[in-house]
């Protein structure tokens, strides 16, 4: 059976501020624990003016009080940002607050330009480069390896399940490695996502933490009660594209009648690539969107984002977005039992 979650940003709304972005995030995950929702991961970005989940683990742990029991985590952290023991002690305190329900997603780009990173790592020596190995002296950290000399204090002991996140094959390459779930970003670079899949699946070595691959991606559900309020609500998050490839960032606008239609071409292609992996319509479109994208990858899980402006359209888009993947899931469910033979 297909799991379904949700990934925020915490948008910062044109008009309004991080604070208020902050409120409706808890407020959101709240809603998405009502609906039913597996976990609810926070993705790790600087120096963007639309969005306030810079200080990641802070954020979860607003998201934590604000929930019981839905799974929360990061979506993911960016590693070469930070020194791996620090990660360890955030994740360790979240994970000593919120027992059994921290997950620690793990990426290796920085979630900002050059600059921000600069600014971030000062004198750290680290960098991509350094991934494989500082995910390595994480998973020693949460073991409490004896090697270490000391031990990190929240951290060592802790169950913190760990994924590498990623939009292209080395992510796959060494997930598969190390024997870690797997999330790929197809939500919004989907280009690699049926090669890197298969590159996985293929090459994945059993751990202690999974024995067999587990598959996440990422999708865009952008619902409402007519086709053409959810392409209204849709065209935030296409203007938000369109201005971070143009240089442009800021915080997120209200919806643009026709905004799609007005576009260059070159533009309406740039966003039909990285939006893609995306349903925009009802609840009976995001079925059959759902359907197919689930049969095509076989994912074990699917994570659903999308920014959306109006905070009532954000909560209705994640209750058809439940409902259509409770649907599916029920039917392939159905017919996977009907297909199997008698005993």
């Amino acid at each position: 059976m297909t799991r379904f979650s949700v990934l925020d940003l915490v948008p910062v709304n044109e008009g309004s501020s991080a604070s208020e972005a902050l409120g409706r995030a808890a407020a959101f995950a709240a809603h998405a624990e009502s609906l039913g929702f597996h976990r609810y991961w926070v993705a790790e970005h600087h120096g963007m003016p639309g969005i306030a989940s810079a200080a990641t683990a802070v954020v979860l742990a607003h998201i934590g009080q604000a929930t019981s029991r839905i799974r929360i985590g990061a979506g993911g952290i960016m590693l070469p940002n930070h020194a791996p023991l620090l990660i360890a002690e955030q994740f360790g305190t979240l994970a000593a607050l919120f027992p059994g329900r921290v997950d620690l997603g793990l990426g290796r780009a920085p979630g900002s330009d050059q600059r921000v990173a600069q600014a971030m790592r000062r004198t750290l020596t680290g960098g991509p480069d350094e991934f494989p190995r500082d995910v390595m002296e994480l998973q020693a950290y949460f073991a409490g390896d004896s090697r270490l000399g000391f031990q990190a204090t929240p951290g060592a002991g802790e169950d913190v399940p760990l994924w590498i996140l990623g939009s292209s094959l080395y992510g796959a390459q060494l997930a598969a490695a190390l024997g870690l779930p797997y999330a790929f970003a197809s939500h919004f670079a989907p280009g690699a996502l049926d090669e890197a899949i298969a590159i996985y699946r293929r090459d994945f070595r059993p751990s202690a933490q999974l024995a067999y691959p587990y598959v996440m991606a990422g999708y865009n559900v952008f619902a409402a009660d007519t086709v053409e309020e959810a392409r209204l609500i849709a065209t935030s998050m296409q203007q938000a594209f369109v201005r971070l490839r143009t240089g442009q960032p800021g915080k997120l606008q209200p919806p643009v009648p026709g905004y799609y239609e007005s576009l260059p071409p070159q533009a309406q292609a740039m966003l039909a690539d990285v939006l893609s992996a995306s349903s925009i319509g009802t609840q009976a479109d995001v079925e059959r969107d759902l359907a197919a994208f689930i049969r095509r990858t076989q994912v074990d899980e699917i994570i659903i984002g999308g920014q959306i402006h109006d905070f009532e359209a954000r909560k209705r888009s994640l209750e058809i977005a439940m409902a259509a993947g409770q649907a599916v899931a029920g039917r392939m469910a159905s017919d996977s039992h009907q297909a199997a033979p008698a005993q």
